[in-house]
């Protein structure tokens, strides 16, 4: 198990390494320098093939400029956890890096296998959660989704040994949205007071340093949708378990050229003023990051040339979508899914490259802030 946690010091460091950066691709944010662009590692086949394409790709992304490195359990089956720590070995043991340069991010909350899909779905629950102790069949809501205490330390733990690191930088509780099609919104408030708590016990223990939610729907539906996730009242949770030191410190949500949302959604409140859950997480001290920053591929193909134009006439149509993503006001990294060295060469060409202007930015929207 590798030993320490990203830090001030440990993230200056690595966005010293690279001289040749654009002045606005690391973002200073929760006493970090974190990089515009984050390797993602959802998308791929559970087989050895593509275990070593993803270990090389992590490892050449952070030869590039890119300390967020991102997973979760499910995530071909736990294996991406684990191409992530065979890739942190080698950068820290044979390439010279340190530990404390990078921001490790998983997320737990549905329900993994291991290695590739059982036989036998029911009996490998069984064997593996509810004998153990770990989650009653009561507690996994829709037979794929568990938050319980219990269930989530199992899972954190389980997440350090796979992404072999004593400390994760960054957990989160995975599409909580989830639940809420089976659970009262006031018993959903409550399972996710009591996720914060164990996380929060987790931070004084050294096992995480910060914590938050990854969703698919909550943050991007209309607040009166059943979905739909209040992060002021989340962030009031947080406070309520821990002070204002709490750990809650990170919202991951779908942004992309084609479900602007976060952006464009004026789903909170701030004050009296209705807000984009953006402006919510920016007023509450809360760190934005995008998911699905090219929603697999789709918004990477035949843009039209008004926004390439407006983007900076980029080489691709890849890295444009990503150049809308990072350049957005409020979102702090743009997650990119990288299973193989090519496409991590061809997108992090953008680490010279400036995200564009806000002005810029806004008249692309076509409105002003």
């Amino acid at each position: 198990m590798i030993a320490g946690y990203a830090t001030t010091e440990g993230t200056t460091r690595y966005r010293d390494r690279f001289a040749g950066a654009a002045p606005n691709h690391f973002r200073n944010q929760q006493r970090l320098l974190l990089s515009s662009i984050g390797i993602g590692t959802y998308l791929g086949q559970p087989n050895t093939t593509t275990d070593q394409n993803y270990e090389e790709a992590i490892v050449r992304a952070a030869q590039s400029g890119v300390n967020i490195i991102d997973s979760a359990a499910n995530y071909r089956f736990q294996r991406s956890e684990r191409n992530i720590g065979a890739a942190l070995k080698t950068l820290v043991n044979d390439l010279g890096f340190s530990r404390d340069e990078f921001v490790i991010c998983t997320k737990g909350g549905y329900l993994p296998f291991d290695g590739a899909p059982p036989r036998d779905v029911r009996g490998y629950v069984e064997e593996t959660f509810v004998k153990p102790g770990v989650a009653n069949f009561d507690d996994i809501v829709g037979g794929s989704h568990c938050m319980t205490p219990a269930y989530l330390q199992n899972q954190l733990d389980q997440s350090r040994a796979n992404l072999s690191v004593e400390c994760i930088d960054l957990y989160y509780v995975h599409n909580p949205e989830s639940q809420l099609g089976h659970i009262s919104e006031a018993e959903f408030y409550h399972r996710l007071r009591m996720a914060f708590e164990a996380l929060e016990s987790n931070r004084k223990r050294g096992a995480l340093r910060m914590y938050g939610v990854a969703t698919w729907n909550g943050f991007r539906v209309p607040a009166d949708s059943s979905d739909y996730h209040s992060l002021n009242r989340m962030a009031e949770i947080a406070r309520e378990v821990a002070g204002e030191q709490h750990g809650f410190r990170f919202i991951q949500l779908p942004y992309n050229l084609a479900m602007p949302e976060a952006l464009t959604l004026r789903n909170h409140t701030n004050k009296k003023d209705h807000v984009s859950v953006l402006e919510a997480a920016a007023s509450l001290g809360i760190t934005a990051v995008a998911s699905a920053s090219l929603l697999q591929g789709r918004v990477a193909r035949g843009l039209p040339d008004a926004v390439r134009s407006a983007l900076g006439s980029l080489p691709s149509d890849a890295q444009t979508a990503i150049q809308f993503v990072r350049s957005t006001p409020g979102i702090t990294t743009a997650l990119v899914g990288m299973s193989n060295v090519d496409h991590v060469a061809q997108n992090l060409e953008l680490v010279q490259i400036d995200p564009v202007s806000k002005e810029q930015f806004y008249n692309l929207m076509g409105h002003n802030h």
